[in-house]
């Protein structure tokens, strides 16, 4: 988020890079098999979204997100159809890997973020939505059950968001509130993941769901500074 007060070309790069190791790294997370094949096109269709949002037009910054979504589902298919017939863990392969073509390219929203920022968007908004992220992660990292961290994550998210635009000109702090937990749900429905996985992750896997929150909220940012200067 930081980067996105840095320059336009900093971002893409950040998110590009953050994408690929993502795509690369999620079927190590998944446990499925071909996962280099599986892991190049997942962070190739995540670049190729970064991409895209950057040379998109500004009126529509993630118009080609469908369609890298859309690559790399075909390409998902197209793997599994070369692995043959009765080869092991195909559903589970196709099912995990679509999710992670969708979490790859979510990350180019930081890139559109930024765009906005820079044009009609307000500053303001990433610092709310930084503010929101850390307050929930901040939760996250308490030892509480699901029935009393996720209710209180959404309350800090919305409160330290609220209490960043009180000083952040340009947004009122209703809509940064709920722009708060709106991006502090995403953090505890990821923090609820990671606690239901029973297996041992490697390093490569543990990476990927560490970014792969960073990556989602990107488009949440977007498209709630869509909604914010509308």
């Amino acid at each position: 988020m930081s980067a996105s007060y840095v320059s336009v070309p900093a971002v893409a790069v950040i998110s590009g890079v953050a994408a690929l190791l993502t795509g690369v790294s999620w079927p190590h997370l998944i446990g499925v098999p071909v996962r280099r094949t599986q892991g190049a096109a997942l962070g190739l269709v995540g670049a190729a979204a970064v991409v895209a949002a950057y040379f998109a037009p500004a009126a529509a910054m993630l118009t080609w997100l469908p369609a890298a979504v859309a690559v790399g589902v075909g390409a998902v298919f197209l793997i599994q159809l070369l692995r043959g017939t009765g080869q092991a863990h195909r559903l589970e392969s196709i099912v995990g890997i679509i999710s992670g073509v969708l979490v790859a390219a979510l990350g180019s929203g930081w890139v559109a973020a930024a765009r906005l920022v820079g044009t009609d968007g307000d500053p303001g908004l990433l610092t709310v939505a930084g503010s929101a992220a850390l307050a929930a992660v901040a939760v996250s990292l308490i030892p509480l059950p699901d029935r009393m961290a996720a209710p209180l994550g959404l309350l800090v998210g919305g409160l330290a968001a609220s209490l960043v635009a009180l000083v952040v000109a340009g947004i009122p702090w209703h809509v940064a509130a709920f722009s708060g937990v709106v991006i502090a749900a995403v953090v505890m429905a990821f923090r609820r993941l990671a606690l239901s996985r029973n297996d041992a992750s490697n390093a490569a896997g543990r990476l990927a769901l560490g970014l792969a929150p960073v990556l989602v909220v990107g488009s949440v940012v977007y498209f709630l500074g869509r909604l914010l200067v509308s």
